[in-house]
């Protein structure tokens, strides 16, 4: 018999890579997406995709009663820390109206959720590092604390339920199809201002440091996360700092381009990274890609993306 999945923002950066690894895996996929930061060209053609807002619960219910999946990869978000601060309000319909639509909806179908947290914007500034998955977060945005209010339906839901709903939270993923607009993803975002000749920001001035795990490795981890309940930590357990992240691409892009250099926008946290050693004993899950060659590698397929984009 077929596997049926949904994966919410299945048109977004990741959402589109868990469909197309779901459908190497012989499944059967359909991405819901309200295209607001996403694309319908990064859905593979094998996959069905239904455009929808999953704060509409109406709109949620009728396609997951059609579909019936086996299980759900809930990526759609409201993922930006800046439009969190600005627009609270609309964060929360999204982060914490959106995964309950999802819960209530996967709970008829007995669908264990594979949700898709963060790691850094929700631990805070005063976090150990690297960071367990015990420790209490101190969220410095309102995106931090509407993914947190997120996890703690998914695990009261599956408590009561018994279904196996997982946590997953991500370390700072970058990638293919990764988009440059907005102020994450500063892989994708400095491989665009290389690409045209221009001086990124370095905010922080390039001191504050992340844990940068590859979309591919994500992939694998959410897979291995589906049917197993738990909160896990999907990152490579390696801190690495803005200004270094730059250097990769710059030697990547063969380019010559000294950055500007700025503060921390509010909300920013100035060290982030997670200790994945509870997703390598219970999922069986450890990254693979290191950091330095998977940064050098995605600058050419994002110039790829980049360019293809502009001539459409």
């Amino acid at each position: 018999m077929d596997k049926h999945a949904i994966v919410t923002g299945g048109a977004g950066f990741i959402g589109s890579h868990v469909v197309d690894g779901l459908l190497s895996e012989g499944w059967t996929v359909v991405a819901v997406d309200d295209l607001s930061t996403g694309s319908e060209s990064n859905v593979a053609a094998d996959a069905d995709l239904e455009v929808l807002d999953i704060s509409d619960g109406a709109a949620l219910d009728r396609v997951v009663d059609r579909i019936r999946p086996a299980s759900i990869f809930h990526l759609g978000a409201q993922s930006s820390v800046t439009v969190s601060v600005q627009n609270p309000q609309r964060d929360c319909m999204v982060n914490v109206q959106g995964t309950l639509n999802i819960l209530e909806a996967a709970k008829r179908h007995a669908a264990p959720v594979i949700f898709t947290s963060t790691g850094g914007a929700l631990y805070g500034n005063e976090a150990p590092i690297p960071t367990p998955e015990d420790r209490i977060p101190a969220p410095l945005a309102p995106y931090g604390a509407s993914k947190w209010a997120g996890e703690a339906y998914l695990i009261t839901w599956a408590a009561s339920s018994g279904l196996p709903h997982a946590v997953c939270r991500l370390g700072n993923v970058y990638g293919p199809r990764q988009s440059p607009h907005g102020e994450a993803g500063v892989v994708a975002i400095f491989s665009y201002h290389l690409w045209r000749d221009e001086a990124p920001t370095l905010f922080g001035h390039g001191k504050p440091t992340r844990d940068y795990v590859h979309v591919h490795d994500v992939v694998r981890a959410l897979m291995a996360a589906d049917g197993t309940a738990g909160v896990f930590n999907i990152a490579t357990g390696v801190e690495t700092d803005v200004r270094a992240i730059y250097d990769l691409l710059v030697e990547a892009s063969g380019a010559s381009i000294e950055p500007r250099l700025a503060p921390l926008r509010p909300g920013e946290l100035e060290r982030s990274c997670l200790d994945p050693r509870r997703a390598r004993s219970e999922l069986g899950w450890f990254a693979e890609v290191p950091v330095d060659r998977g940064v050098r590698e995605t600058y050419a397929p994002l110039v790829q993306h980049f360019a293809a984009s502009s001539r459409a």
